[in-house]
């Protein structure tokens, strides 16, 4: 769907600080054994930043436990009904229409929480069993086609040791627990060395400080000659069939869509900015040491000043580096509270000076299923997420520079229940050729023969690493339990209405149930179905159900919601982007995180002064600064939170009857047709309302 505000077209008791129910490593443990020698800076696999317990927060280690598993067995089979699919069309279906953030948050809430995401968190996935998803071609409310039979779904392996006897099934997440610069550095010397400038053989005091670009751009797997010896990265969709174009990264998965990648190239940038600003009597080691150290604590200075108070999401203050805190995730963040997937815009819209492209690359875009705008000398982009997916000749062809200015001027979606089919339908899928114009929208079905639903996935990764239901997790995290629907959704009935469009005797597998019958702005004003601020302005949308009636029909009782759905259900905290309980899982997860962290940058402070006072490098930069420095776009100050013009007093709700005039910047209009005027109807922009005099 086109997008936001002004035109719109990347988890039992509450326990004690870091003990959570630890699992035992065993022979997963391979830093225990290995004394911590070079402690001063940070080690590339995230061991030996906790002196006393080495092996916290370091790759390929379990997660963490907040409540006890919940598998049938009690050991490792998960939970499998309501079918994921059908919890996924009752309840996730979004039926095309954009509801937008609340609080202004700009797309940089969802992408920034991606980059964080492959900065601390990566499930081991090879050698899982293949358990494929139910699809049922039959189900009333199914609009999607699907060739494939299932949905695919492969199981995270089990952590060796666990998973037999009565040993509970655990999980390995392969990547550091900690904010470091990860997607930038990667965590092994292996992949370092090849990610750095100079040779690769096995030997890093011979690279150079600097990390390796082409053109300003990430290097691809065949940039050292022989594509078979570069670094692993992910591959999905258009990229299967030419996996050498991917572009390499310290992350695997810096692929998945071109604003990622894009963020991947801005930080490695960045890492370069530094370096080039150090004094050339430093060695190679040096600078790059410096600028590592930089790059990680301004993500971290990001995370904590911009990203997480632009969710609403506050912290008890920082008290210093405490040993006891086990920043390691929990399986409960990493398999359910950090899953927001309903932000995610349905569209990236990059935009720059109007002959930035030339005329035969805005015909390409074109061919490609992409929307060209132009407006008042600015070119933008309108790029559906499915175009965006794993394409990095996109992001190449597009430009770093429109990319980070469009993310930063467009509002995400509102993070609800709500998933845009271009996820919950068609993730990482190939369109059938040859009908560009419907890749996105009330159309997308006719576009696609397969279908991957990740909201249907994230209800059964839950269920794969044994989550606990929707109201046991929340006692684990010291919340009381809901004792109804209507107390999850905050609405005011479970019940299906007295409806001749819904059929009474079956009303869950009535597709009218998903109907919008009302839509309203930020103020509360109502907007017109169908008309173009249904396309832009929503922040609330009305169906002709309510979603506790359409959890009852699926669920029966709360007892049974899983904790994905459940959470994603939950009425937002005045102020914040979230419920209660997604809200809980954020807050303990970051501030063990933080509190954990040696190297978190209010603990390495002295460390951080003297670059400042050696070399005049600050860590202390947003985002913006970052985006100004390295591609010379200028932003708003806070890039995580959009910059909305002010509503002329006329646009607020005002009835005009015809013949009513107004005065819009300097211009006289006459009502043509009685009206009462939408945020974004401006006379300019509305003719058939406006007679310009």
């Amino acid at each position: 769907m086109r997008s936001a505000f002004r035109k719109r077209s990347v988890i039992l008791s509450i326990v004690v600080v870091g003990a959570a129910l630890a699992v035992p490593t065993g022979s997963m443990n391979s830093a225990a054994a290995a004394p911590c020698t070079n402690t001063s800076e940070r080690s590339m696999d995230g061991s030996c930043n906790n002196l006393g317990s080495p092996d916290w927060g370091q790759i390929n280690t379990p997660y963490l436990r907040v409540a006890g598993a919940n598998y049938v067995d009690g050991v490792a089979s998960p939970v499998t009904t309501p079918k994921a699919r059908f919890i996924s069309n009752r309840i996730f279906n979004d039926g095309a229409q954009n509801i937008f953030s609340e609080n202004h948050v700009t797309q940089w809430g969802f992408l920034w929480g991606q980059f964080l995401d492959h900065t601390f968190g990566l499930r081991q996935s090879a050698g899982g069993e293949n358990q494929p998803l139910n699809f049922n071609n039959a189900d009333p409310l199914e609009a999607f086609t699907n060739d494939l039979g299932g949905i695919g779904f492969v199981r995270t392996p089990a952590a060796p040791g666990t998973g037999t006897g009565t040993t509970v099934r655990q999980q390995i997440n392969t990547v550091e627990s900690y904010i470091d610069g990860h997607p930038v550095y990667g965590s092994t010397d292996s992949k370092l060395e090849w990610l750095r400038e100079g040779p690769v053989d096995g030997n890093l005091a011979n690279n150079g400080a600097r990390i390796l670009l082409n053109q300003g751009l990430l290097p691809r797997r065949d940039a050292r000659g022989n594509p078979a010896t570069a670094p692993v990265m992910d591959v999905d969709g258009r990229l299967r069939a030419n996996p050498d174009r991917a572009m390499v990264a310290g992350d695997s998965r810096a692929n998945e869509n071109i604003a990622l990648t894009a963020t991947h190239t801005l930080f490695a940038r960045e890492h370069n900015r530094i370096v080039n600003a150090l004094p050339s009597t430093l060695s190679e080691a040096q600078k790059f040491s410096i600028a590592r150290r930089v790059v990680g604590a301004e993500e971290q200075y990001i995370t904590y000043n911009e990203f997480l108070p632009a969710l609403g999401v506050t912290l008890n203050p920082y008290r210093g580096y405490n040993p006891a805190v086990n920043t390691s995730l929990s399986n409960e963040f990493a398999a359910v509270g950090y899953r927001a997937h309903s932000m995610i815009h349905g569209e990236i819209e990059p935009s720059a000076p109007t002959g930035t492209w030339s005329a035969a690359q805005l015909n390409a875009f074109r061919n490609q299923g992409i929307e060209v705008e132009e407006e008042a000398g600015t070119t933008t982009l309108v790029i559906p997420l499915g175009v965006a997916f794993f394409n990095p000749d996109l992001t190449a062809s597009v430009g770093i520079a429109p990319l980070m200015r469009g993310i930063g001027g467009e509002s995400e979606y509102r993070n609800d229940e709500q998933i845009d089919n271009q996820l919950r339908s068609t993730l990482f899928q190939i369109p059938v050729p040859g009908n560009p114009t419907c890749l996105d929208g009330p159309t997308l079905p006719a576009c696609f023969r397969g279908v991957s639903d990740l909201g249907a996935i994230d209800v059964a990764r839950g269920r794969d690493h044994g989550m606990p239901t929707y109201n046991n997790l929340r006692i684990a995290y010291g919340l009381a339990p809901k004792t109804s629907f209507t107390s999850i959704t905050g609405e005011s009935t479970d019940q299906f209405p007295s409806d001749p469009l819904i059929n009474p005797a079956d009303p869950i597998n009535d597709p009218n149930i998903l109907d919008f019958v009302r839509l309203l702005d930020e103020r509360g004003n109502p907007i017109p179905l169908g008309s173009p601020a249904a396309e832009t302005d929503a922040v609330v949308g009305i169906r002709r159900t309510t979603l506790a009636a359409r959890l009852r029909g699926v669920f029966g009782t709360v007892a049974n919601v899983d904790a994905f759905t459940g959470m994603m259900s939950e009425r937002h905290v005045p102020g914040r982007e979230m419920g209660e309980l997604q809200y809980a899982i954020w807050k303990k997860q970051f501030e063990n995180l933080r509190d954990g962290d040696r190297f978190f940058y209010q603990a390495d402070s002295a460390a951080l002064a003297d670059i400042q006072a050696r070399f005049g490098i600050n860590y202390r930069r947003t985002l913006a600064q970052v985006i100004t420095a390295n591609t010379g776009v200028v932003t708003q100050p806070d890039v995580f939170i959009e910059a909305v013009e002010a509503t002329p007093a006329w646009a607020v709700g005002t009835h005009y009857n015809v013949g009513d005039r107004v005065t819009f910047n300097g211009d006289t209009y006459q009502c043509r047709q009685a009206h009462t005027s939408q945020s974004d109807w401006t006379p300019p922009v509305t003719p058939a309302l406006w007679l310009l005099l």
